[in-house]
């Protein structure tokens, strides 16, 4: 009975002991692993530094636009369209007589609708009223009180702010581009000078929206509209700032 108590004791050492093995093996396979991972990463991962720029160009404005409109009311929704069409043919001719091209007038508005009068009855059908506009691209500054002083007296009643602007705008966007990846490029290589790093290779480069602020001149209501034949208006151009602002993205150790 004692002995078989003893070799009871003998297996059961020999399991504890086989298990312990076969944990501390596990063990090792796993640290191994791990440290066999880690030593064959990269020792110097790069990394990425992102820089912004901003460009800016003043240039001063070599067109104007103006809107110039007709509104007719009449009886009849025919009548109404009449009047406007004869008006407006009027105001066009007037332009183009000044030097204004085809292809710099262009229609912009164009609104037929009833008209009611309310009462504690009821509404009354008033009629039709009709709202026309063209918005008018002035390339000869010199010409801009004619053209309104013409337009007005032609039977234009509304006219719209007047604005100025750049007719190539993409020109002056990329010459205010060009100045902002180069401020950026600067400012990526005096970053990575003082911190020690190293610029590896540019990887990506996008730009923010281009920015056109507009000078305007307001004209105002119609009433200050039929004012313009007497009084011309002081005009003043002024010059417009184009900005870019790029984003560079650089591989860096």
């Amino acid at each position: 009975m004692e002995e078989l108590n003893i070799k009871k004791f003998e297996l059961s050492d020999r399991v504890f002991i086989l298990s312990g093995v076969l944990v501390l093996a596990v063990i090792v396979l796993i640290v191994g692993s791990l440290m066999y991972q880690f030593q064959s990463l990269p020792q110097n991962i790069d990394q990425d530094l992102s820089v912004s720029g901003t460009g800016k160009v003043y240039i001063k404005p070599d067109i104007a636009l103006v809107s110039l409109g007709v509104k007719t009311q009449a009886l009849k929704s025919q009548d109404a369209v009449n009047q406007n069409n004869e008006k407006m043919t009027a105001i066009t001719k007037a332009v183009k007589d000044l030097g204004v091209e085809d292809k710099d007038i262009q229609t912009t508005n164009y609104n037929l609708s009833p008209v009611y009068d309310w009462t504690e009855s009821g509404r009354i059908f008033k009629g039709y009223s009709l709202d026309q506009a063209i918005s008018v691209k002035i390339r000869n500054f010199d010409k801009i009180n004619d053209i309104l002083d013409k337009a007005t007296s032609a039977g234009a009643n509304t006219v719209g702010d007047l604005q100025f602007t750049i007719d190539d705008r993409e020109k002056a966007l990329s010459e205010a581009r060009t100045k902002a990846i180069s401020e950026a490029k600067v400012k990526a290589q005096n970053l990575a000078r003082e911190s020690g790093l190293r610029l590896v290779k540019l990887v990506n480069v996008y730009e923010s929206n281009g920015y056109y602020p507009q000078p305007m001149y307001g004209m105002g209501d119609s009433a200050m509209a039929k004012e313009v034949s007497s009084v011309a208006p002081s005009i003043q151009t002024g010059q417009m700032e184009v900005s870019a602002t790029v984003n560079l993205i650089y591989k860096i150790k």
